[in-house]
């Protein structure tokens, strides 16, 4: 009785001390890449520290990612967020997380938390809740915040001083200063700044048909590559 009490005592501490037993556990990730097309770099913006993206970078909390004219880039930012970069593009990575939980014979994940800054150019993203942990993916642009409720696939373009989105299927939220937030549909889009405040269907605007093309050609290219790794990931 006294080493099974002895164990006991020792396992809680143990318990209490990784903080893993009664809670969650949250660690930083790294995006996956899929696939690369042309010249594409990532590295700490603020260095000019660069390097070439390969299938085996891993695109960690901080990293900016640049794409040359032409090119792109498709990864796995957390289970169910999936983005392709368009070529002369640039987006910066402010959040990877996953949140496990504590017990180890559980195993479960809780929370997935996924954020990225598109600073310009293009990037279509795919989201998509495969289970009832919790999944949070935002994209955010000078101008203003997207953060997909449910399944969605929607387009974001900016310059740095104007950012549209599109939706291509599900409903995109969005949030902007001094702004009451705006939900996309599927076949709409919004445009910032702007004093309109609702959405317009994207066949009044070619710039937004052809980003709801883009998307849905995408969309089928990302769904592949996604099912090829979830088959091989381990969470």
């Amino acid at each position: 009785m006294r080493y099974a009490s002895s164990s006991s005592v020792l396992a809680l501490c143990l318990c209490l001390l990784g903080n893993g037993c009664s809670k969650g556990i949250t660690r930083a990730t790294a995006a996956t890449v899929f696939f690369v097309r042309g010249n594409v770099v990532f590295g700490n913006a603020e260095r000019n520290d660069f390097q070439p993206v390969t299938s085996k970078s891993k695109i960690q909390v901080g990293d900016t990612v640049r794409t040359a004219e032409g090119a792109s880039i498709n990864m796995a930012l957390i289970p169910g967020a999936f983005v392709q970069l368009s070529g002369n593009s640039e987006i910066k990575i402010e959040d990877l997380r996953l949140t496990k939980d504590g017990n180890e014979t559980a195993g479960g994940v809780l929370d997935r938390r996924a954020q990225i800054r598109l600073n310009r150019g293009r990037i279509v993203s795919l989201f998509s809740r495969s289970d009832r942990s919790g999944s949070h993916f935002d994209v955010t642009t000078s101008q203003v915040t997207f953060a997909p409720d449910s399944d969605c696939l929607f387009s974001v373009w900016t310059d740095g001083t104007t950012t549209r989105a599109a939706c291509g299927r599900g409903e995109v939220s969005t949030s902007a200063d001094a702004q009451p937030p705006v939900k996309i549909a599927a076949g709409y889009f919004s445009q910032w700044p702007t004093a309109s405040k609702q959405p317009t269907a994207a066949i009044a605007d070619a710039g937004a048909q052809m980003d709801i093309k883009t998307a849905l050609d995408v969309e089928p290219e990302l769904l592949d590559q996604a099912a090829g790794w979830q088959n091989r990931r381990v969470f």
